[in-house]
């Protein structure tokens, strides 16, 4: 029954990402990726937060898989800056205290990077909006380790799935739950007629391995 219900999850934040464009899918008009990497995807979650509905969607979610997937949870905290805003609308909707974690300390003042009260060995779940190759999310995790916080995991709107990523975070001990996924959202686009039952080969391929452009020319 918790199967069903998270693949329905899945499938509902993969027809909302793809409804209001915060996913394209172009395998015949590939984007470059900063490191130059050609991809069949693009993604910009931060439109999720312009679309009321779907926001909504997204909140919820977030809020039901940590309550279900780590409910020790004491504290959200958010990552700079794509997280911190579904970090303060999934706790207002859970009762529970936020914070953020900058990418760097300030310049001024206390010179924070942690921003929000955080006591050591608190329990706290990252809320991250994107995972691709899992930098990012596991240096907000270290830095929380670091000022003494229990890391119990990160709940993020919308992976990949590639495999650099998924090593990273097993590497780091870091459990990471998404409301959707690659695989999911390529799955729906082709069952909607976003894009064509041939390209899904395609796809998958380029999640498997992003710098092998041989998917290219299938």
């Amino acid at each position: 029954m918790q199967t069903d219900r998270i693949n329905e999850i899945k499938a509902l934040i993969a027809k909302d990402l793809l409804s209001i464009g915060a996913v394209f899918l172009q395998p015949d008009q590939p984007f470059t990726w900063a490191s130059g990497i050609k991809s069949p995807i693009y993604c910009d979650n931060r439109l999720t937060l312009t679309a009321p509905e779907v926001r909504n969607h997204v909140e919820n979610a977030i809020a039901e898989t940590v309550k279900r997937e780590f409910p020790e949870a004491e504290v959200l905290m958010g990552t700079s800056t794509a997280g911190i805003a579904h970090a303060a609308i999934a706790a207002h909707i859970l009762g529970m205290p936020m914070g953020y974690v900058r990418s760097g300390n300030k310049d001024h003042g206390r010179q924070n990077r942690i921003e929000g009260k955080l006591e050591a060995g608190q329990k706290v779940v990252v809320i991250e909006d994107l995972i691709s190759t899992a930098g990012s999310a596991i240096e907000v995790v270290e830095a929380l380790r670091e000022a003494g916080a229990e890391v119990l995991g990160i709940v993020s709107i919308f992976t990949y799935g590639m495999k650099k990523g998924l090593d990273r975070l097993a590497d780091a001990n870091v459990k990471n739950v998404s409301l959707s996924d690659f695989d999911t959202i390529v799955r729906i686009a082709a069952e909607t007629g976003y894009i064509a039952p041939q390209d899904v080969e395609r796809l998958l391929a380029f999640r498997s391995n992003p710098s092998d452009e041989s998917w290219i020319k299938r």
